[in-house]
């Protein structure tokens, strides 16, 4: 189901939505919508795949307490 909303914004940023849906030949309420609605799926698959990994569980083999050190890992003596 559609509702309405007034929505308060500059002058500057009506006319450039003015423009970009008349470019896209649509109303300016139609393009604000659909920019909300991709806004929308952007952040919630953000979260979705926040939530994934958190359920990931460590790699098997892999101790990251046994990693270089800083100094070790810029010596270039290391290179010959």
């Amino acid at each position: 189901m559609l509702k309405n909303v007034t929505i308060t914004a500059d002058e500057k940023v009506l006319r450039w939505a003015r423009h970009q849906a008349a470019e896209k030949g649509v109303s300016v309420s139609k393009f604000l919508g659909t920019m909300l609605e991709d806004e929308m799926r952007r952040a919630d698959s953000y979260w979705k795949a926040f939530e994934n990994w958190k359920r990931l569980k460590p790699i098997t083999g892999l101790d990251a307490s046994k990693r270089m050190t800083r100094e070790q890992a810029h010596d270039r003596s290391l290179l010959r």
